[in-house]
């Protein structure tokens, strides 16, 4: 049966997914060099910043919103031993003698940002440091509040987003702050420039937002700050050419794997799959943007586009059957055991085990494909079960309890893979000892593992049960608890912000000392599901909604002006 009079018969599915918005738009940048001429000003100023982090001419209060602008900005990469220098310095000063502190640095926002910044840093800060804030009552003060407090308030609403389990002080921190800068901004309490960065973090705040597109709005905003001191002009012309080394790296990578989607012709082949490669993109750049990982960025484009026709092949193409021996398939890795399906799910078997085959390359440089690559085939082989799983309850038209969906559902987020396959490709930092921890910490990979699925769900329930489909994780919740659809939404909402505090506690303990840049990935996972599906939106299948961000990111460079000097 040709791909064609498959794709249109009428006994299967079909979702009638759009087109991709971009086209070509990325192939030409394949043809430019990675390698990046180096800029003599990015280097001048780059030693002179590590001068200035390292320098112990600033108060503990200086040298955290010195950090706090580093990383906002996005180059903290940068200058990774310096801040872990000064940070551990700023703890031992903190925790072992109170006394010496700088009267400044007690302050509300003060107090915040060392403990939001020591306890992203790994840290066991306690979050009783907040006690003294409370009034006689033992109530946050919400009484007279100063363009100044709110300073301190928007920092501490920044600080509580890391609470753990069990930290009551940090959930009042967080009704306490939100009611308060929502009323401010509702009765029109605040300056035109403090009610924006007011909005800004209540829309979303700093620890779920995805770091590169922080960077792009704080250089912004920090360009229009009144400072005309020499630091702050250096870090300002330092940020802005590092986001553009790097969005010229990106987009040459984006290029080259717009070029093996092209060669593959996987569009054709798959016809009724989502054709979502930009999309796909976003996904791995939001994980690590940094120049080390670029090969990372590539392969782990290609597996987020592959999952996309897997997907689509089990929700919205196969029969029953023919998913069945598909799953098998996959089981044994065993392409014969399909001759009887269609080209187009041959297609889709054929780019999982080339992709896999180039996984095996590229770990097997690094000496780590032993390890790694066994690990990708099983979460292929689980992701398949968990898809065949979903496919039988919609053919049987069950609807599963609630835990018993999110016990599958962890698995069918496809996150599980995708992370386990983006840090096999993170070479040296690709240890047995990263592996041992990422396979063996079921708690921290549920945890993003559902929040990608649950806010998926939420985003995209209403559209897919249009057609026939499995029921997602809110038709579940409705049936188990015989809720609405509006109290669906609020339970799983709790139980989001309750896998966050999973995996901040995480985290913060790493019983296997995992380093930072991995525990950065891990949390960028659930960051980048909060972007894609904020506001009950999917800005993966729906193009157009992602359509601004990746503007930013990849094609619109950031203006230097001449007046910025070293």
């Amino acid at each position: 049966m040709s791909v064609a009079a498959s794709l249109h018969d009428n006994t299967r599915r079909c979702a009638h997914f759009t087109p991709t918005i971009w086209g070509n738009m990325f192939l030409p940048f394949a043809s430019e060099s990675k390698e990046v001429d180096d800029n003599v000003e990015h280097k001048v100023l780059k030693e002179k910043l590590k001068m200035l982090i390292s320098s112990n001419d600033q108060s503990c209060s200086q040298k955290l919103n010195l950090i706090d602008w580093v990383q906002r900005l996005g180059v903290s990469y940068q200058f990774e031993r310096e801040i872990e220098d000064a940070l551990a310095k700023i703890h031992n000063i903190y925790t072992n003698n109170d006394n010496a502190q700088d009267k400044d640095d007690n302050n509300l926002h003060s107090v915040a940002l060392i403990f939001r910044l020591l306890r992203q840093h790994g840290y066991p800060i306690s979050s009783d440091v907040f006690e003294r804030f409370k009034d006689v009552k033992g109530k946050f003060d919400n009484e007279n509040i100063t363009e100044e407090d709110v300073e301190g308030m928007l920092a501490l609403y920044e600080a509580a987003q890391l609470e753990v389990h069990g930290e009551n002080i940090l959930e009042e921190a967080l009704h306490f702050t939100y009611t308060r800068l929502k009323s401010l901004i509702d009765n029109n309490q605040l300056s035109p420039g403090l009610k924006a960065r007011v909005s800004h973090c209540l829309s979303q705040p700093l620890h779920k937002r995805l770091r590169r597109i922080e960077t792009r709005h704080y250089i912004s905003f920090y360009q229009k700050q009144q400072d005309p001191s020499h630091n702050h002009i250096m870090l300002l012309k330092f940020a802005k050419l590092d986001f553009n080394m790097l969005q010229h790296l990106h987009r040459i990578e984006l290029g080259n794997v717009t070029k093996w989607w092209k060669e593959s012709e996987l569009t054709r082949k798959v016809p009724y799959a989502r054709d979502r490669l930009v999309e796909s993109y976003f996904w791995p750049l939001a994980l690590s943007y940094e120049p080390q990982f670029s090969t990372a960025r590539m392969v782990a484009t290609k597996l987020v586009s592959i999952i996309a026709l897997l997907d689509d092949t089990y929700d919205v193409y196969g029969t029953l059957d023919e998913l069945e021996l598909f799953t098998e398939a996959i089981r044994r890795w065993d392409i014969s055991l399909i001759e009887t399906l269609p080209e187009c799910m041959k297609a889709v078997f054929e780019a999982v085990v080339e992709l896999c085959s180039e996984m095996e390359m590229v770990t097997a440089k690094e000496g780590t494909s032993n390890f790694v690559m066994p690990h990708v085939q099983q979460a292929f082989i689980e992701l398949a079960e968990s898809y065949l799983t979903e496919a039988k309850w919609c053919s049987e038209k069950y609807v599963p309890s609630y835990e018993e969906y999110k016990d599958n559902g962890v698995l069918s987020s496809t996150l599980p893979l995708q992370m386990i396959s983006f840090l096999g490709m993170l070479g040296k930092i690709a240890t047995k000892e990263v592996f041992d921890w990422i396979c063996s910490s079921a708690k921290i990979v549920r945890a993003f593992s559902l929040i990608g699925r649950l806010v998926d769900d939420m985003a995209t329930h209403k559209f897919e049960q249009e057609r026939e489909h499995v029921a997602s994780g809110v038709e579940c919740c409705m049936k188990q608890y015989g809720v609405s659809v509006e109290e669906a939404y609020q339970i799983i909402n709790d139980d989001v912000k309750n896998y966050w505090k999973d995996m901040n506690e995480e985290c913060l303990n790493n019983p296997y000392n995992v380093p930072n840049s991995v525990l950065d990935c891990v949390l960028n996972m659930a960051r980048v599901c909060e972007v894609v599906y904020e506001n009950l939106q999917d800005r993966f299948t729906n193009g157009d909604d992602l359509k601004h961000y990746i503007v930013q990111l990849l094609l619109d460079p950031i203006t230097i002006d001449r007046a910025l000097t070293s």
